[in-house]
């Protein structure tokens, strides 16, 4: 609902199909598969409050949001929050395709990838490789990679945290993932989950406080053996 009291979308007893919205002076892609999970999400900026509005007829499944802040507006409400003791980090912005409301969102298909052009990667398999990270880093867990946006010096994963075996801050349920180069290694597939050793990188003017995947770092495709390799290495490097 929008500041004016009027229904953008699924008002008055009336389910809206998927697609794109104006609302706000930004526009919002409405999202909605078989199961009960439905999605909005607005690039912004916003120009006045939009009211969510929940009806549930059976148990309520849950309700996540994230916001994003300017700037300008970020290092002030940043040092609010530090000052209170909360913990803080501001993914990047992410990309919003439009959709046509016409057409209804269908099932999720896998993209064709060309052959990937980079040369291999060092081979870092073994033990004291695995112990080496796990004590070093400041994030390991289980993640499935949801895309990937490879720039000019970075690649950006969008991944969801499926399970948690050291954190040094809290994680969100949906993380970015940065590495360095348009070739990084260890690379991540799309649509694949991996047990991962992350950094936190803080940028000088504390904007950017970011995920990192370190070259030649610690990335393996998760399996049950896998999950009981990382759990040794927490008993030799505990948290």
């Amino acid at each position: 609902m929008g500041g004016d009291g009027r229904y953008v979308l699924n008002g008055n007893w009336a389910v809206s199909p998927p697609g794109t919205y104006e609302a706000a002076g930004t526009h919002v892609v409405y999202t909605r598969a078989s199961g009960p999970e439905e999605t909005l999400q607005a690039a912004g900026p916003t120009s006045q409050d939009l009211l969510l509005q929940v009806l549930l007829q059976e148990p309520n499944p849950g309700v996540q949001f994230e916001f994003w802040l300017p700037q300008e507006r970020y290092g002030p409400f940043q040092a609010q929050a530090q000052a209170l003791g909360w913990p803080l980090r501001q993914p990047q912005p992410r990309e919003v395709e439009p959709q046509s409301p016409e057409s209804p969102a269908g099932p999720a298909r896998v993209p064709t990838l060309a052959p990937d052009p980079c040369p291999p990667c060092p081979d870092t398999r073994g033990r004291a490789h695995r112990l080496l990270h796990y004590c070093g880093s400041d994030f390991v867990f289980q993640a499935h990679v949801l895309g990937r946006h490879r720039q000019a010096q970075e690649t950006r994963y969008e991944v969801r945290i499926l399970l948690i075996y050291k954190n040094r801050s809290p994680l969100r349920t949906r993380e970015y993932v940065w590495a360095p180069g348009h070739c990084p290694c260890p690379p991540l597939a799309p649509h694949q989950e991996y047990l991962l050793a992350a950094q936190r990188l803080v940028s000088p003017d504390g904007t950017r406080d970011r995920l990192l995947l370190p070259h030649a770092g610690y990335a393996r495709p998760w399996s049950p053996a896998e999950d009981s390799r990382a759990r040794l290495a927490a008993q030799r490097c505990p948290v």
